[in-house]
């Protein structure tokens, strides 16, 4: 029986959204297969929901969450805040006894530290200044991306394949949890197709694109002939009720609010729904992940280039310009033209 030599890997992802972990899961794959027993353990923040999202997948050993800044409606300390987390973090690292540390992070300061206390002798990250190198093993350094796009999947991107994890870039695709299709076909079953997904969720308020035109756009596109489901988490709720509450009577048996499913599930509905439409957030990245068509409702933010084909940019000089009558214009047009068909039960 031969000896695995790979390295036994932990790879840690700063940023905390579920967009973010669905742009570097294929990355993290490839590392993966470059590590022992084809296996990471993944370092990341509790509102990433990576076991919902990735935790089924063979390639990852475990998710151990870094619990450094909870949400503010939390209200809570986290468990790896400041430099007594840090260490707390480190001694429930240390039994692994892991060969590197891989680090998605500009900022790798605070995972360094958690390195030291557990052990972790090989420390790969960016390397993009001067002082990340200091601290940082000698290996290929990448510079900062400094470009009209939002920078972080540009620098994974740069990240991985100057480190030899992969050759080129790789579109973000993950995978759907069958038992989670099982639920989400049962709960959906009753809508008209085409099926339309709003995600209506914001992680800041200059996101939030606001009831008034949701409630205008679900309405066209049930006029259209199609069903529609609002999609969020517990947060979402009051807003999705609103959202209701704005859609003709006659027409809002054909809606239906999804607030109180996993992230699991939110994956399994997005690769039932025929189209997902959005805020620029989390799900609409997720819809575009298991290819679905997502249109992000973006405004003036920096654009999202990575995924032409699946990800569709609204934008404008404010979010408040974009008009839902255009919307539906532009979804029900792109509808008529032939897309790809797709399995989301397909592993990428």
């Amino acid at each position: 029986m031969s000896i695995d030599t790979r390295p036994h890997t932990a790879v840690q992802i700063q940023l905390n959204g579920m967009g973010d972990l669905v742009w570097h899961a294929q990355y993290l794959r490839c590392i993966a297969e470059q590590s022992r027993d084809g296996q990471i353990t993944l370092i990341a923040p509790p509102t990433a929901m990576a076991r919902d999202l990735i935790g089924h997948e063979p390639w990852l050993r475990e998710v151990v969450d870094f619990d450094r800044r909870p949400r503010r409606v939390e209200r809570r300390r986290g468990r790896h805040s400041g430099l007594p987390g840090l260490m707390r973090l480190g001694a429930e690292l240390a039994p692994s006894r892991f060969d590197r540390m891989i680090m998605f992070s500009d900022h790798p300061g605070r995972t360094v530290i958690v390195c030291w206390r557990a052990g972790i002798r090989q420390r790969i990250g960016y390397g993009a200044t001067w002082l990340q190198r200091l601290m940082l093993s000698k290996t290929p350094w990448i510079d900062f991306y400094d470009g009209p796009d939002v920078r972080s999947y540009h620098e994974a991107t740069r990240f991985a394949i100057t480190q030899g994890f992969c050759d080129a870039p790789i579109v973000p695709r993950i995978s759907v949890r069958p038992d989670a299709v099982a639920r989400m076909s049962e709960r959906l079953a009753g809508l008209p197709r085409p099926l339309y997904a709003l995600a209506i969720g914001s992680s800041e308020p200059c996101k939030q694109w606001g009831a008034a035109n949701f409630s205008a756009l679900a309405t066209l596109l049930i006029e259209s002939g199609g069903g529609v489901f609002l999609t969020g988490g517990p947060l979402e709720a009051e807003l999705a009720e609103e959202i209701l509450g704005g859609i003709p009577a006659e027409l809002r048996g054909r809606a239906l609010a999804v607030t109180d499913g996993s992230a699991a599930d939110t994956v399994a509905a997005m690769s039932l729904a025929t189209v997902c439409i959005g805020n620029d957030t989390g799900a609409t990245n997720i819809a575009a992940g298991v290819c679905t068509p997502s249109w992000v409702l973006l405004g003036p933010r920096p654009p999202l280039p990575h995924d032409p084909e699946m990800l569709k940019l609204l934008q404008a000089p404010q979010l408040a310009d974009i008009q839902p009558a255009e919307v539906v214009r532009q979804v029900l047009a792109s509808m008529a033209a032939p897309l790809a068909t797709h399995d989301p039960l397909s592993r990428p």
